[in-house]
């Protein structure tokens, strides 16, 4: 037991760290623990406050809604505070539930229903029409995510009967689906993945284009109303009834119990059924059903005292690693995948799970042979957590010296965790590069799949992107599954990809450190392919936004031998090498310096068109409007973007007088 001493010091720290792991999980949408370790801290705190109550402290996170709304996008200051839920995670808490609800109401009858792993969003309509989205925040002060919300195809922009004015309450996630095909394209390009699918979903919803949101695939559940004009409903399940009739997507099943053990029994049953769902589920909801017994009962600074969520354990098993699989990405890095003996772990048979790389394999002291416990990050991707036992006569693992694909010896760079193969004719290298080159952001060569790629690599027909334009199309017939018809296809796909931008080839080359938004910068900067062959890095470095890795990284690509035998050879096959608006060659780019903020819809233009329209003509699109904003470009539905501007005293353009102010006529935007 404690004293108060003891106490203090041990609440000081782990307030600390809780509000550590908070800003990574709820702002930056990159957790360091899991939602369980997370969990056991804040309930190990509420432990120490419950028995001395005078350490208590207002800013305290047991006494705060975790989050914070990000300066990169409007405030929006809820009306009714959109409170967090109090966790259990055992029965008996769930019947001390059950008690305090006996004694403060007469026959409690509950709602139960999935808890969703995503991110809390406010829906808000006038007349059945969406007028704003916006994120939970702190709880308070949100994000106003409309333009983004807009793009989720599940979020309906008009509602079924248009009711004077309703505000509800849902969870934007990723399916698991979804969520696993992003990670195989941030896999295939070596980008950051994300760590489960909650983070996949708030990072994709808090997104300064939403065009990025829009690619990402993301979903809603509504699953209450926190306040309505012109219809009244006196019960929770009522509530959910409601929202289905207006076409919300609402929980997909909700029942009402007046017994404990009932509610108990359909806790246990969505647990078992969680790794049949499409979407993350991390527990369930009970809630009492009527809402003026929820009156009488009220809240806390933090919750509902008339709601519970039981939060469901990760599950782990132990299993034996039999052995580590290494494989060679696209830029060369070395990846270790173990191979264990299958077992059952949430609903899925696991035989293979990343082990990330050297470092983390040192850390853990991960061997072949070890009894290790394994769990699923997000109810997902399998994941190592600790290794129970050793195998007897056992030695720690050690990373080949040398590629396992071309034999070349591999290097680790100072700072960097990954090995790394630098040999660019490296077979392994070369399919990933070509599974890269043709894909939909780069060159989107359409039928060119990683099936029809390694046939091609296979078959000794491609040993280099370049090799894709000088394709014979009498051989690649005879390959498997390859009919006459759909080679036709697929010569018109590769013709037609030699007109793309100059940026998607850049993108397409696969430099390390260089992704789409640094390729548009340098086609924007140097136009020609010529020109950025000959730039240096300190020339690259000046361009506002690219850092010096990415500099160096680049000139470094383009000073290769190699680099100019590959660009030569797609010269030769007609592929682009300009930037496809022939006006932003001059020098004197009409919008630079200038700062624009976009709100409403434009008649002829999507956001992205308008968007990359100032970008190519030197000027800059910020998200919020401020006394630095240059002009304000207004479409219909314009909204609180426009009012700041007026009050500021901003200029706000039309799209006629947008077009006029490029000094180019519709189509020569367009094109």
């Amino acid at each position: 037991m404690m004293d108060l001493e003891q106490a203090e010091k041990a609440a000081v720290k782990l307030r600390e760290q809780i509000k550590y792991h908070g800003q990574k999980y709820y702002v930056e949408d990159n957790p360091e623990i899991s939602d369980y370790e997370y969990d056991m801290m804040l309930r190990e705190l509420e432990g120490i406050e419950l028995a001395f109550p005078e350490l208590v402290t207002e800013d305290s996170p047991t006494q705060q809604v975790g989050g914070a709304a990000l300066s990169k996008f409007e405030p929006v200051t809820h009306q009714v505070p959109m409170e967090s839920l109090h966790d259990s995670f055992t029965d008996e808490e769930i019947r001390e539930f059950d008690r305090k609800m006996r004694a403060a109401v007469e026959r409690p009858a509950y709602v139960v229903e999935p808890k969703f792993d995503g991110l809390s969003v406010s829906l808000e309509y006038r007349n059945g029409i969406l007028v704003r989205g916006s994120t939970r925040g702190d709880g308070v002060v949100g994000e106003d995510v409309t333009e983004n919300i807009r793009t989720i195809g599940s979020v309906p922009l008009k509602l079924k009967s248009a009711v004077p004015f309703i505000e509800v309450r849902g969870e934007i996630y990723m399916s698991n689906d979804n969520f696993l095909k992003l990670l195989e394209k941030q896999e295939l390009n070596e980008e950051k993945t994300f760590k489960n699918p909650r983070n996949a979903a708030a990072g994709s919803l808090r997104q300064k284009d939403s065009s990025v949101t829009a690619a990402r695939n993301l979903d809603i559940y509504v699953f209450n109303i926190q306040q309505m004009e012109g219809v009244t409903l006196h019960t929770h399940k009522e509530a959910l009834d409601f929202l289905c009739e207006l076409g919300f997507p609402a929980p997909p099943f909700y029942h009402v119990y007046d017994n404990i053990e009932d509610v108990l029994a359909e806790i246990q049953r969505i647990g078992g059924l969680r790794g049949t769902f499409s979407f993350p589920v991390d527990g369930a909801v009970v809630k009492l059903n009527d809402f003026e017994q929820r009156r009488t009962i009220g809240s806390t600074s933090k919750f509902p005292k008339w709601a519970e969520a039981f939060k469901y354990p990760p599950e782990e098993k132990e299993t034996v690693l039999l052995d580590v699989e290494v494989n060679v990405g696209r830029t060369g890095v070395l990846t270790p995948t173990g191979i264990f003996e299958p077992v059952l772990l949430a609903g899925t048979t696991v035989s293979r799970a990343t082990l990330h790389n050297e470092d983390f394999i040192k850390e853990k002291d991960v061997r072949i042979g070890d009894t290790v416990v394994l769990r699923k990050a997000g109810e997902i991707i399998p994941e190592v957590v600790s290794v129970s036992s050793h195998a007897p006569g056992s030695k720690p693992y050690a990373m080949p010296a040398h590629c396992p694909s071309c034999g070349s010896p591999v290097m680790r760079e100072e700072g960097e965790a990954a090995l790394r193969c630098d040999n660019t004719d490296c077979p392994a290298q070369l399919l990933r590069h070509l599974i890269h080159f043709v894909s939909r952001d780069a060159m989107d060569i359409e039928g060119m799949g990683p099936a029809v790629l390694e046939q091609l690599v296979q078959n000794d027909l491609v040993h280099s992107p370049a090799d894709l334009y000088h394709l014979d199309f009498q051989q690649v017939e005879q390959l498997e599954r390859m009919g006459k018809k759909s080679v036709e296809n697929l010569a018109a796909a590769i013709e037609k990809s030699k007109s793309s931008d100059l940026y998607r080839l850049i993108y397409a080359l696969g430099i390390r450190h260089i992704g789409q938004r640094a390729a548009k910068l340098l086609a924007g900067k140097f136009f020609t392919m010529e020109r950025l062959m000959s730039a240096t890095a300190e020339e690259m470095e000046a361009i506002d936004g690219f850092g010096a890795i990415m500099a160096e990284s680049a000139a470094c690509y383009f000073a290769m031998p190699q680099t100019s035998e590959l660009i030569e050879r797609l010269k030769q096959a007609g592929v682009n090498m300009e930037s496809a608006e022939p006006d932003v060659l001059k020098e004197d780019l009409k919008l630079q310096g200038k700062t624009f903020v976009l709100t409403g819809t434009l008649p002829n233009y999507t956001r992205g068109e308008a968007t990359h329209i100032i970008e190519q003509l030197g000027g800059k699109v910020s998200g919020s409007v401020s006394k630095k904003t240059s002009y304000v470009l207004a479409g219909e539905e314009a909204g609180s973007k426009l009012t700041k501007a007026q009050k500021l005293g901003v200029p706000v353009l039309t799209e006629e007088e947008f077009v006029k102010l490029c000094e180019q006529d519709t189509k020569g935007l367009n094109d």
